[in-house]
């Protein structure tokens, strides 16, 4: 084993590196430690000075002493946990000396690699974006609800925000700017029923604040949903504390969730006072660019006190959405429930205690929340919530929580072998996509997952595209989760109609951004906060969204072989999606084609024609594959449903014998543009469009992700270049295998030359800014595909740790990037395990990192459930049924539960 031995001073870094643990050292390094730089950029300086060696562990010789890490340094009167800055750094475990003399190199080692990968801790007091980013990956929930990870002491301001979100909850309300009635609904910010603090000898409740909180110590436990936040604190008056509190949301019964405040005096005996609240005066502010509307979405109608029980009931101001929340003190250290004592406030509710404390001596606290939300009017919630809160305890909800986790990650565990980080991030995007969406695999909400989850505001908690990344996980691993998400879609058909005749066409236009009716609600004006003007937003005309839905129906049945749900909800969906674009597509006698205008792709910088007055773009090539692609599937679907299962879903969409002829028409004639190299248009008229001098923009502006707000802030428009802000043209490659893309684009008459993708790769990365996190994970595949193996790992580790560094520059503060999370899941087990499920059989042609020394995960595929355990030379399969497989391009038959293992050779 190899190691490196590290000594943290004021004045130097002292690293000594040994190329076998248990010989001398091989090398000695002492490295200045620059006052001038921060602590990042210093420990940089480590890894420069060790390239080329190769070390599996770090020992860290003067770790000071806490409860919470053995690997933090003091450096000039600042503290940093060294361990964990350097994992992030070297992707090594890091341990104390401490710790190895008490148990060993070995234990030492394997505990804290086993701890990291299943923990996303954060040390230390953050503010602003920085702050609100780690309370989003500190969110709890189960897919009803979401409790941002914030302190418990804090209220929202410039640096807190506990916001509180249930799915499905939205409300409308509407501002006038410059004379414009704009009008938004947003997912609902509720009443904030975490609050607790604490006081000592009646003072002043603790606030937040840098001078008093000497440390603070955030870990979210991945494996069980525990979040704890251990604070040392030191009060101006001199009175020291420890306050680690915990909390959880319940698994199994989703309304519920539970927080243990724990209190111990270190250098005083006295008085302590513990204060708990129910916050109803809350607003949504968590997106400061929109707090130009009204963000005030909730009425306060009662408020209840009993003993150590409280009640708050509410409603949302416009959709009427009746809220109720209950909480429960209980302490151990407290003689009876008589002895809290409540105040009623105008929007709130507020608990206290008081009880005489000693030294040295934990006080424990528990507060149990309940939250109950209704459309009706006259809903029972008070009585429900207080059946609850009766029946809830702290030690119940880790009970139950931990018992579904230990079933999740049974199921939709991805297990990477040698990579500490990958692993750890890919357990994270895991914990947040059922954290996202848990509950509605019940069957009782008529909710989907937002693009931000239920963990901040920004695009107002809705619904989008980001679907078509999110639900093939669950599809794989829960798919009756999978299907509830996508009746959400069916059951606002009846508004995608009205979407589409709206604008003169037939069939279901789904809404670019969905929330609790179906109807659009994309804005027509967009703030650009480099400008600070109000700009037209075509958004809407994005209407790919309704071509991805159709992915989902689609890879759904695919993937189970739900023939009721192709027949009850699938074929209807598919056949009203089916008769927009029918109506969309217009045919030119001169060229004997088929045109779709008055669109967009995925890439949003391009909105229109430059110095055109109509919106919209013609033959986006990703619409028109992906339109191809829908006719195809359907002539496919059709052959197996019975002719009365498809009649009555044809007749349910409106979709005539007529329709499926002229479907048939519009399939081999729909237009694009394709160059002599092979370079497929984005759209009409692309290649006349002027390139961009993206190195001269670099140098000028540094991150030019968002080159559209930089364009109009020097009054042009990103309409007028060759630039895109994520994949667009080349998107069906992600979406499908290279052979089905090519078949359909024969099937629309056209043919491609050698090497055509090479050139397509190429040319799209050269005009690509990658201001969507999604545009990483897109081009990590092609790269893949054109077997750029490092560029496609460079990519995907981009994606991966995206939200946990916040690539974008502060927007995980409004809420974690659901889809890219789940599409970093879908690329590794697809693309770098190699498992396709996109043939009849599962195809398995692995591409493992070099970074990575093995795989291993479970998918459920066609009723089958398969284990795949893979390495760089060997895969290992068993599934539950006897089945067939294509392994390195050969079938094998697998017997039910007998383990198949071939060899193959990778990349």
């Amino acid at each position: 084993m190899q190691l490196i031995r590290l000594r943290i001073e004021n004045d130097a870094m002292d690293i000594t590196y040994h190329s076998d643990a248990d010989q001398p050292e091989t090398a000695h390094y002492l490295i200045a430690y620059n006052p001038e730089q921060s602590i990042g950029e210093n420990l940089e300086n480590i890894k420069v000075r060790l390239a080329g060696l190769h070390f599996d562990a770090a020992i860290l010789d003067n770790g000071l002493d806490y409860p919470f890490s053995d690997t933090i340094v003091g450096v000039n009167y600042d503290r940093i946990d060294v361990g964990l800055a350097l994992t992030n750094l070297l992707n090594i475990p890091v341990v104390s000396a401490t710790t190895v003399r008490k148990i060993g190199l070995d234990k030492a080692i394997q505990q804290k690699v086993h701890y990291l990968q299943w923990h996303l801790d954060y040390y230390g007091q953050y503010h602003g974006v920085r702050n609100n980013g780690q309370e989003a990956m500190l969110t709890v929930g189960n897919g009803y609800f979401g409790v941002r990870g914030a302190f418990l002491e804090s209220h929202a301001d410039k640096d807190n925000y506990p916001g509180t979100y249930v799915a499905g909850v939205f409300d409308t309300e509407t501002t006038k700017i410059h004379d414009h009635d704009v009008t938004n609904e947003d997912l609902v910010n509720l009443p904030n029923a975490q609050f607790m603090t604490f006081g000592v000898d009646h003072q002043p409740p603790f606030t937040l604040n840098q001078h008093e909180l000497q440390d603070v110590y955030r870990s979210l436990n991945l494996k069980t949903g525990l979040l704890t936040t251990t604070k040392i604190i030191q009060l101006a008056s001199g009175h020291q504390l420890q306050v680690v509190s915990k909390k959880i949301a319940n698994m199994k019964d989703w309304h519920r969730y539970s927080i243990r405040y724990q209190v111990t005096p270190l250098n005083f005996s006295g008085s302590l006072q513990i204060y708990s609240e129910i916050d109803g005066s809350v607003v949504n502010s968590n997106v400061s660019r929109y707090n130009v509307f009204d963000q005030q979405h909730l009425h306060t109608l009662g408020i209840e006190s009993h003993a150590n029980t409280v009640y708050l009931s509410g409603e949302t101001r416009s959709s009427h959405v009746n809220y109720t929340l209950g909480a429960q003190l209980t302490s151990p250290d407290v003689a009876s429930p008589q002895d809290f004592k409540s105040s009623e406030e105008p929007q709130g509710v507020r608990q206290s205690v008081s009880l005489h404390v000693q030294a040295g001596q934990t006080y424990t606290f528990d507060k149990n929340v309940v939250i109950a939300t209704s459309n009706a009017q006259d809903d029972p919630q008070l009585s429900r919530v207080s059946a609850e809160l009766n029946q809830s305890s702290f030690d119940n909800t880790v009970k139950a929580s931990t018992t579904y986790w230990d079933q999740t990650w049974q199921d939709a565990d991805i297990r990477i072998h040698g990579d500490i980080t990958s692993q750890r991030m890919v357990r994270v995007n895991i914990y947040h996509s059922f954290v996202s969406a848990a509950a509605v695999e019940s069957g009782q909400l008529d909710a989907s997952v937002g693009a931000r989850g239920l963990h901040g505001e920004a695009y107002r908690g809705h619904v989008f595209w980001d679907e078509m990344f999110i639900l093939p996980f669950y599809t794989l691993h829960r798919p009756e989760l999978a299907k509830q998400l996508l009746l959400y879609r069916y059951r606002r058909l009846p508004a995608a109609r009205k979407n589409a005749q709206a604008e003169g066409f037939s069939g279901a236009m789904y809404p670019w951004q969905s929330a609790h009716k179906g109807d659009e609600q994309a804005q027509f004006t967009h703030l650009n906060p480099l400008t600070e003007k109000w700009d037209p937003d075509n958004s809407r005309l994005q209407r790919h969204v309704s071509l991805d839905i159709a992915y989902n129906v689609w890879f759904y049945y695919h993937t189970t072989h739900d023939k009721k749900f192709l027949r009850h909800y699938g074929m209807e969906m598919l056949l009203s999606v089916a008769a927009f674009w029918i109506s969309k597509a217009t045919y030119d006698p001169q060229t004997d084609r088929y045109s779709i205008s008055g669109i967009m792709g995925p890439d949003e910088f391009h909105e229109n024609y430059p110095n055109s007055a109509e919106t919209g773009l013609t033959n986006n090539a990703y619409t028109n594959i992906m339109v191809v692609w829908l006719f195809n599937t359907i002539s496919k679907l059709r052959t197996i449903l019975d002719d009365d299962d498809y009649q009555k879903a044809a007749k349910a969409a409106d979709f005539s014998q007529e329709l499926a002829t002229k479907m048939d028409a519009i399939g081999h004639k729909l237009t694009l543009e394709i160059n002599q190299s092979g370079i497929i248009a984005q759209f009409d008229g692309y290649f006349n469009l002027p390139t961009l001098d993206f190195r001269k923009y670099r140098q000028k502006y540094g991150n030019i992700s968002r080159m559209d707000r930089i364009l109009k802030g020097e009054d042009k428009t990103p309409d007028a270049y060759q630039v895109a802000k994520q994949a667009d043209a080349l998107m069906a490659f992600y979406n499908f295998d290279v052979t089905t893309v090519q078949d359909l684009i024969k099937k629309m008459g056209y043919k491609l030359p050698k090497e055509y993708l090479t050139h397509n790769i190429q040319f799209y990365l050269a005009r690509t800014t990658h201001g969507s996190t999604l545009s990483r994970i897109v081009y990590a595949v092609l790269n893949q595909l054109d077997e750029n193996y490092d560029d496609a790992w460079q990519l995907f580790s981009e994606a991966l740790v995206s939200d946990y560094y916040d690539i974008q520059g502060g927007t995980t503060a409004e809420g974690i990037h659901l889809g890219v999370m789940c599409a970093t899941l879908n690329l590794t087990t697809r693309n770098f395990g190699g498992v396709s499920p996109f043939g009849s059989d599962l195809k398995v042609e692995p591409e493992l990192p070099d970074q990575w020394h093995g795989l291993k995960f479970k998918h459920c595929f066609q009723g089958v459930h398969y284990t795949f355990k893979i390495s760089h030379t060997k895969v290992c399969v068993i599934a539950d049924q006897a089945c067939e497989i294509q392994i390195a391009g050969k079938k094998y038959q697998l017997k039910s539960k007998k383990p198949l293992t071939v060899a193959y050779v990778n990349h």
